[in-house]
């Protein structure tokens, strides 16, 4: 990725803020299994941040249930994902990595609901739901 973010730190001061898991999808590209995440069920009212810098990336009226096993959105904040394409694992994908720090979130297709057409599928462990006060 040849982009530049505002939050830039190394992949040692990486590994000392996430877990894991979160270290393994951020910051590797990896995939958590589909269904595993309880953001798949998550209806409450909210917003979506990067789990890895906390940047707001999808409000919960563009979530929606895809079938995929991953949290998927129809839309994001204005600004908030970059796309790259990944050419990974013998096909083209484009995917979706938060525009402040560069964490991937997941991949996004064209195959989601209007008005958008697209379907942002994203790694649960790359969010983190805050939900709206009441």
């Amino acid at each position: 990725m040849s982009e530049t973010f505002k939050v830039q730190k190394t992949d040692d001061e990486w590994r000392a803020e996430l877990s894991p898991e979160l270290f393994r999808v951020a910051r590797e590209h990896a995939t958590e299994r589909p269904w595993s995440h309880i953001y798949n069920t998550e209806k409450r009212d909210g917003v979506y941040h990067c789990a890895a810098c906390g940047a707001e990336l999808f409000t919960a009226d563009t979530k929606y249930e895809s079938g995929s096993g991953w949290p998927s959105f129809f839309d994001a904040i204005k600004g908030s994902v970059g796309q790259t394409i990944d050419r990974t694992h013998g096909m083209v994908r484009v995917e979706a990595h938060c525009a402040n720090c560069g964490a991937h979130l997941g991949h996004i297709f064209p195959d989601g609901p209007n008005p958008t057409g697209n379907r942002f599928c994203m790694n649960g462990t790359s969010l983190k739901f805050e939900p709206k006060a009441s």
